[in-house]
């Protein structure tokens, strides 16, 4: 039998499971019978999206076991895949959304309730094994361990060899994963063991999971079940091929399937209004969280006091400062190999790393411990800083021009392999910083000119931590304004950010300055819901409206092109191998900065716009920010690869360097290439897991913006799916860029 009459047999196969089918029916009916009576006693107990969510199911789990894909599952691992996916992932949650206890309870005959099901629900023994089998490490490990354990060769393949092995490993499927989503979704009247924020740490530890078997699949390169190779290939699809194929399905789907109700959670428990579980409002009546019970990073005991402190600035500074002197005096004076010299090491593979970890942990951290300011601090004691920048230059148009051209020449001229420009650049730096802030008073070299600093500004946006106010109504009553203005003996603001009407973390360097002069201690750097500031289009202090300021979306577009060009020269495909590398790399950000910033896209981006919406140009300054998530977590894992794999070359090169001013003490450098710091999947692994995770941040931004501008539904969908395509586009390239060999930059060949 050939492969198309196989494929035609195939999908003439539904195989009825009578009994399956029974039971099922059975299930619904009495859900739906117990459904109507609570409705009619309190329509919003279980409102009916619960009954259309526990039917859609009852009704995955039937078609996963009856349809055409259980029969393809011998013959395609791919429909295999799709079928785990649906009974582990699909139908578990959307039954426990049903709520439902009470509804089975109540549509059962209640002599059966009272007189049978009574007594044993009641018991102790019962309620005591219930309770350890909904705790959520069970769960957890329970689900993984099926996951895991049936995905082997030896038990997959004896599963589809023998049907009762097959039925048992679905059987455990649905079970462990029911356990799993029961403390995820936490189906009403259930008390919860944990807090909620146990809530996305599982569904990450999920998706991990996850993600490690869709991985081994995806990437072994081998075919890890023979079975499929001894069958007929359909469609003329490879056993490795398919087996690819199988990979990316539990990939992509899956992890969004656990990723997007993380995200959503996450946001809801960090948002101050966040509406409670219904459990809890039934009880207690809800009221508006304080800004002053968020989180503050400054009331803990050993970081905040530093912070705080006057010197604990100046010694993050100085620390930074030494290290660029060294670079700067490797660069000119030592080894011009990149990997041996500091200036070839320190900024381009650790500097890098550091700057990403910080703005995805706390925020804008390495302003606050720019050494390139200690110039300022010059210029301003020499009281020469008289004049106001210019009014022409008020904006973000100059930086965005440095910005670009700066990411054009580190590829175009591999500035990260020539210690000796890195030095220059380091140089011109600190005499930028000295002449600007020199001459021009408000820290005018941060706010409209420093690369780096604008780099930073619009990463932050999706930082966890926030300067602001800890409560506005002692605000109310201040007249000094000192946050702003300053003191006698404590400076204010100098990028003029008037706190109570500052939002986000744009223009901050978090230089605390603020902290130090507020005479009531109502600064803090509190915990704020990562990426808000996207969708929220506030009048700002110093900034205006987002919506207002093409400036700042052209900065955001070249932030995110950055990433990715950046990372996909590194890749260097055959095209680029037969050109010049600074034609090559000039066509290329060229081309993605026009698609992007071009008119057409910023029609393609309205398209669904009706009257009475937002004007298109301001609509798309917002669109434009929401792509920073996506950018920020593309330079993470581009900076993650650096790190994984020069990790180690530091050390050589300061004893290479501490040798050359005599410095023997140190010991000999030694110029072997070492091991990775991780494994090159469990690398793929969280470069992908970073990715999703700011694709998804990215289209919820999108989604709320686009809800907040029109309430008509169509046009609503249309606008978004738009950007979304756009975002997808470069999630896309970002996966595809990290699936190809990249050139090992910076190490000792």
């Amino acid at each position: 039998m050939d492969g198309s009459n196989v494929a035609r047999a195939v999908f003439a196969s539904w195989r009825i499971d009578v009994l399956l089918t029974l039971a099922l029916a059975l299930v619904a009916i009495v859900y739906v019978r117990g459904w109507r009576r609570l409705f009619h006693l309190h329509d919003t107990l279980l409102p009916r999206w619960r009954l259309v969510c526990f039917l859609a199911g009852v009704t995955s789990l039937w078609l996963a076991a009856v349809s055409p894909l259980d029969a393809l599952a011998s013959l395609l691992l791919t429909a295999h895949m799709t079928q785990h996916l649906v009974l582990m992932a699909v139908a578990p949650p959307l039954v426990l959304l049903g709520a439902p206890i009470a509804p089975m309870l109540r549509g059962l005959p209640r002599w059966l309730v009272r007189d049978t099901l009574g007594p044993f629900l009641a018991s102790p023994a019962l309620r005591r094994v219930a309770h350890g089998l909904t705790h959520p490490g069970v769960g957890l490990a329970l689900m993984t361990a099926a996951m895991w354990g049936w995905h082997a060769p030896g038990p997959y393949q004896l599963a589809l060899q023998m049907p009762f092995w097959h039925e048992l490993e679905h059987l455990t499927f649905v079970a462990a994963s029911l356990l799993f989503w029961w403390s995820v979704v936490r189906p009403w009247p259930f008390t919860p063991h944990w807090s909620a924020w146990t809530i996305p740490l599982m569904l990450l530890l999920a998706d991990l999971s996850n993600t490690v078997v869709a991985a081994t699949l995806s990437l072994s390169g081998r075919v890890v079940y023979p079975i499929y190779e001894q069958v007929p290939r359909l469609g003329g699809l490879s056993a490795l091929d398919d087996q690819v194929l199988a990979g990316v399905v539990m990939w992509v789907p899956g992890s969004l399937i656990f990723l997007i109700p993380a995200i959503a959670v996450a946001v809801g428990l960090l948002s101050p209004t966040a509406v409670r579980p219904r459990t809890i409002a039934l009880t207690l009546t809800p009221h508006p969280t304080s800004a002053r019970a968020r989180f503050d990073l400054l009331a803990t005991p050993l970081v905040g006091a530093f912070l705080r402190a006057r010197s604990g600035r100046r010694v993050l500074q100085a620390g930074l400062l030494v290290a660029a002197a060294a670079v700067v005096a490797d660069g000119f004076l030592g080894d011009q190999m990149a990997a041996m010299n500091l200036a070839g090491v320190l900024p381009w593979t650790y500097w890098r790393f550091f700057v990403i970890v910080g703005l995805l942990a706390v925020g804008n951290v390495f302003c606050m411990a720019c050494p390139f300011m200690l110039p300022r601090e010059l210029g301003r004691r020499l009281g020469l800083a008289t004049r106001n920048w210019p009014a022409p230059l008020r904006s973000k148009w100059l930086a965005v021009v440095l910005l670009a051209l700066f990411f054009w020449a580190y590829e175009a001229f591999a500035l990260w392999n020539s210690p000796l420009w890195t030095a220059w650049i380091v140089v011109a730096y600190f005499t930028a910083a000295f002449v600007v802030d020199t001459l021009f008073r408000g820290a005018s070299f941060c706010k409209y000119v420093c690369p780096i600093g604008q780099f930073q500004f619009v990463s932050s946006m999706v930082s966890p931590f926030e300067v602001r106010l800890k409560e506005r109504t002692i605000c109310a009553t201040c007249a000094t304004h000192d946050c702003l203005r300053g003191n006698a003996t404590q400076r204010g603001c100098e990028l003029d950010l008037y706190l109570p009407q500052k939002a986000g973390n744009m223009d901050c360097t978090f230089c605390l300055d603020c902290v130090r002069a507020c005479p009531h201690d109502n600064v803090g750097v509190l915990a704020t819901i990562p990426g808000s500031d996207l969708w929220n289009d506030r009048l700002r202090s110093s900034i205006g409206l987002f919506s207002r300021r093409p400036d700042l979306a052209a900065l955001a577009l070249v932030v995110v092109i950055g990433a990715f060009a950046g990372a996909a020269a590194m890749v260097e495909p055959l095209w680029m191998r037969s050109a010049s590398t600074i034609v090559a790399t000039t066509l290329m950000t060229a081309v993605a900065l026009a698609v992007v910033m071009s008119p057409a896209a910023g029609r393609a981006a309205g398209i669904g716009a009706r009257p009475g919406m937002t004007a298109m140009r301001e609509l798309a300054c917002r669109l434009a920010l929401t792509l920073v998530p996506l950018g920020v977590a593309m330079w993470a894992g581009h900076s993650l690869f650096h790190m994984a794999t020069g990790w180690a070359t530091a050390w050589p090169a300061v004893q290479r360097a501490a040798g050359d001013i005599g410095m023997a003490a140190l010991g000999e450098p030694r110029w072997t290439s070492p091991a990775m710091l991780m494994t090159p999947d469990s690398l793929l692994t969280l470069q992908l897991l970073l990715l999703d995770a700011g694709l998804l941040l990215t289209l919820y931004a999108g989604w709320r913006i686009v809800r907040a501008v029109t309430a008509r539904s169509g046009a609503a969908i249309g606008l978004q799916l738009s950007w979304a395509c756009l975002a997808l586009v470069l999630y896309a390239s970002g996966v595809w860029t990290f699936l190809q060999p990249m050139q090992m930059r910076g190490m000792v060949h």
